[in-house]
């Protein structure tokens, strides 16, 4: 699943203005380099040709690794996860002063931009129409995947599995989109980042599909 991403990385700032920073191995270009290669972008932002800036504040421990990462500033939908996602990627890339304080924050803005050759006749109502409507949609998302956890569990109402059916429906819980999801989720694991893939393997077995069980078998811990 290839995406055909801009992806506008502004250099990395702090909070403080501290005497020595830390500094991503081979310098700022390899660090827009580095995200730029991990970024799969999300599938409902990608559908609907959504675009924004998405501020991660984190701070790294004397190993470099990153710590509490949070989103700064963000449009509250997938695209805060996924820059969350690729920040915590950056773990032990880090070179780190003897004299840095881990108390620090670290600031980086991560500019996505959707393929132009499927979003140029896409406005920014049509954006903002989006981002409201997948906000607005969390309610049914939790209802679905709820009722699947508790079907899994031997506790759901199967008298409630038609509505939650038709809730897929609405919501557009299709094969199709089940297996965007799968390459997305492949895309992840080539990353290494087998959190990332069994992240979206068990939201497919939550929205009631089986496509993921031989993958969360084989690479998750365990099934929710």
């Amino acid at each position: 699943m290839i995406r055909h991403l801009l992806i506008g990385i502004i250099a990395l700032t702090t909070v403080f203005a501290a005497k020595a920073q830390p500094a991503f191995k081979g310098g700022q270009n390899a660090l827009d380099n580095f995200l730029l290669s991990k970024i799969v972008y999300p599938e409902y932002s990608r559908q609907n040709c959504i675009s924004g800036t998405v501020t991660v504040a984190f701070k790294l421990d004397k190993t470099g690794k990153v710590m509490e990462a949070r989103v700064q500033n963000g449009p509250g939908i997938d695209l805060d996860d996924e820059a969350l996602r690729v920040i915590r990627l950056t773990s032990g890339q880090w070179i780190i002063p003897a004299d840095y304080s881990s108390t620090t924050y670290l600031f980086q803005p991560i500019r996505f931009d959707p393929d132009p050759t499927r979003c140029n006749s896409s406005t920014a109502n049509d954006v903002q129409a989006a981002i409201a409507n997948y906000r607005s949609r969390q309610e049914l998302e939790n209802a679905v995947t709820n009722y699947y956890i508790n079907k899994y569990q031997g506790k759901a109402d199967p008298s409630k599995e038609s509505l939650i059916i038709a809730l897929k429906k609405q919501l557009g819980f299709d094969d199709e989109l089940v297996g965007d999801l799968l390459n997305q989720a492949n895309e992840k694991l080539k990353q290494g980042d087998k959190e990332g893939a069994c992240t979206d393997w068990n939201f497919i077995r939550n929205i009631g599909s089986d496509r993921a069980d031989s993958f969360i078998e084989k690479y998750c811990s365990k099934k929710p």
